[in-house]
């Protein structure tokens, strides 16, 4: 598991319940659009949980959704579970490695895919395992939400994604931003449809894919 020094590593303490500035930041946008994708009810799995924040307002915002939360780091299910007390929708955090080849095999059948600012954070052979077995976990008609910070067109866009993405590679030079046109040709080669991006706050993006109705 690697150990990176990123701006949220320091996370506040609320008691068990961890608290990533980012996560307050983006959980609205975030939100905004998936308003307008995802189904009223369903299973929904989270990859990659961390603090919790995320799923806990997931789950406040589609009551009618069963959400399942799972992250790589057992370390991050205390401040998941603290965060997801209070909602009847969201079951017991889950231990999931999400690079590993065959995990959708354990949690296929999703209606719903969400995956918050981890690609970056991943080699791309990594990258590659998690987007296809993303693909398989989905049932027919299901989708998966993506965000986070891409190249465009080779490209780095702001002089943050910059400097964040040479603080990356300082530290392994296997991880850093990935491209959205690789994102979206791996998805499609998977077997799901990626719309065209959505632009969010801070250079980041949305990209939303869906499983066709019938394979």
């Amino acid at each position: 598991m690697r150990r990176l020094e990123l701006p949220d590593s320091g996370a506040a303490q609320d008691g068990v319940r961890r608290i990533a500035p980012s996560a307050e930041r983006n959980q609205a946008p975030i939100l905004a659009v998936l308003e307008t994708v995802l189904p009223a009810r369903g299973k929904a799995l989270e990859l990659a949980s961390g603090t919790g924040q995320h799923i806990a307002a997931f789950a406040r915002a589609f009551p009618g959704l069963v959400w399942q939360p799972s992250d790589l780091n057992p370390d991050n299910l205390p401040s998941i579970r603290a965060w997801a007390a209070d909602a009847p929708n969201i079951r017991a955090p889950m231990v999931l490695n999400a690079c590993q080849p065959g995990w959708a095999d354990a949690v296929s059948g999703q209606d719903v895919l969400c995956l918050t600012n981890l690609l970056h954070l991943i080699s791309t052979p990594e990258a590659a395992v998690l987007l296809t077995e993303a693909a398989h976990a989905l049932a027919p008609g299901g989708v998966f939400c993506l965000y986070g910070p891409f190249r465009r067109g080779g490209m780095l866009v702001s002089e943050g994604d910059h400097a964040f993405d040479a603080s990356l590679r300082a530290q392994d030079p296997q991880i850093g931003y990935k491209d959205i046109d690789w994102v979206r040709a791996t998805l499609q080669e998977a077997g799901l449809l990626p719309i065209d991006p959505i632009d969010m706050p801070a250079a980041n993006l949305m990209l939303i894919a869906r499983r066709p109705a019938m394979d």
